[in-house]
């Protein structure tokens, strides 16, 4: 059941446990391209629903992502220290950074994602994507189900992004978990903080362990950037924080992207026969799949570092008034979109989506969401042709979180043997 449209102008409440996330997307919508919405712990901030606006502030240079900096709440100490959600705006990464600070994080770890480096990965993506396949293969004779999120779908970013960041093989699994724990929305401010603890006892052991095995890799790099005699140093706290930013975002996104892709194939086998018989690519399956269910539901917060009037709608933002950019209202706006809840891979407007941002913080790893996307989906279809569900579609568990938008579980059968 989603939230009720409430009444009066009061906030809407944003369920936490994010059990129809389109759903809420749509009654927001309702409400006009922003709304006023209720997050966990009474903080009130708007939802931007109208792709437009999206644009419009996130191009504007009085938009800051930094609440050190521009969200007056945060600067006076009235945020909780345990609010479950403090940790999106706390760190201090390119993420959070405004102006020359997030220039100058930003072009730190903007290398490993050049247009040069992404497509050299893609022969070690298809290796890890096909020594999965392998393994998932001592399912297939089985009539019981197996879930492809936790045997494919969550591990093969997983794999991808520590081969990047040099991470060792022992922390994997610890940092998958407390990851995902990151992006849920429904904890207690106990387990919050206890996984906020974890999580950066996780990275210094990371960090610690990398000192003593340097190598070409991304972690590598930003220890010399915080050992750098330099202005551009980083600090040991941003050292940490660009390293979770890093983790984070190249696993939860890309794992929800292929989770999303898959289920929207397999619950519609005539857009799926299209991609197979080459009427569409598996690059209009993933982009469609971006704007139809975009991986990151909700973007936390953005702040105007002055008041801001927005003359196309009318609406006046003052400065410090939290926002939150919603991609799963934008992607399906059907101003651009006709009939934007069905899945078409043919659609004309499929690329025409926000879901890895806007301007200055476009999303680094956007190339390589996508390339790792258009190796695994073909690579699966192509080895499990009979993959069905399991369950019935509508029995799919979603992630409690209105960030993160994804499954819990995706129980399928992988069919017989060929």
């Amino acid at each position: 059941m989603t939230t009720p449209l409430p009444a009066h102008g009061c906030p809407f409440a944003i369920d936490a446990t994010a059990s129809d996330i389109h759903g809420e997307a749509a009654q927001l919508r309702a409400l006009g391209p922003a709304a006023q919405v209720e997050l966990p712990g009474g903080i009130q901030a708007w939802s931007i629903t109208d792709p437009g606006l999206i644009t419009r502030l996130l191009t504007d240079p009085r938009i800051s992502k930094d609440a050190h900096r521009h969200w007056p709440a945060f600067i006076n100490g009235e945020i909780p220290e345990r609010w479950p959600l403090r940790i999106w705006v706390e760190v201090r990464n390119a993420l959070t950074a405004y102006g020359d600070e997030h220039t100058r994080l930003r072009r730190l770890i903007g290398p490993a994602f050049s247009a040069r480096r992404i497509p050299a990965l893609a022969p070690a993506i298809a290796q890890i994507t096909h020594r999965l396949l392998d393994d998932l293969e001592q399912h297939q004779d089985t009539d019981a189900p197996v879930d492809l999120r936790a045997h494919f779908v969550s591990v093969l970013p997983l794999l991808v992004v520590n081969t990047l960041l040099g991470v060792p093989h022992h922390l994997h699994n610890a940092f998958r978990d407390r990851i995902g724990d990151a992006f849920a929305t429904d904890l207690t401010e106990e387990k919050a903080t206890a996984n906020y603890r974890g999580l950066y006892q996780l990275l210094e052991e990371l960090v610690t362990t990398k000192r003593g095995m340097a190598g070409n890799d991304i972690t590598s790099a930003l220890l010399n950037a915080h050992d750098a005699k330099s202005d551009s140093r980083l600090s040991h706290q941003e050292l940490l924080d660009s390293l979770l930013l890093l983790i984070g975002a190249g696993h939860e996104t890309t794992v929800n992207l292929i989770d999303q892709a898959v289920v929207n194939l397999v619950t519609h086998p005539t857009q799926l026969a299209l991609v197979q018989n080459g009427s569409a690519t598996w690059a209009d399956a993933v982009e469609e799949t971006l704007r139809h269910q975009p991986p990151v539901a909700n973007i936390l917060l953005r702040f105007p570092t002055e008041d801001i009037y927005d003359p196309e709608t009318g609406l006046s933002f003052d400065h410090g008034e939290p926002i939150i950019v919603n991609h799963a209202a934008a992607g399906r706006d059907p101003h651009i979109h006709a009939d934007p809840d069905r899945f078409d891979v043919t659609r004309a407007t499929s690329r025409n989506h926000q879901s890895f941002g806007v301007g200055a913080h476009y999303c680094l790893g956007a190339e390589l969401a996508r390339l790792e996307a258009r190796i695994a989906l073909p690579a699966l279809f192509d080895r499990f042709p009979q993959l069905t569900l399991a369950v019935p579609a509508n029995e799919l568990r979603p992630l409690a979180s209105f960030i993160s938008n994804g499954h819990q579980e995706i129980p399928v059968h992988l069919g017989q043997r060929l």
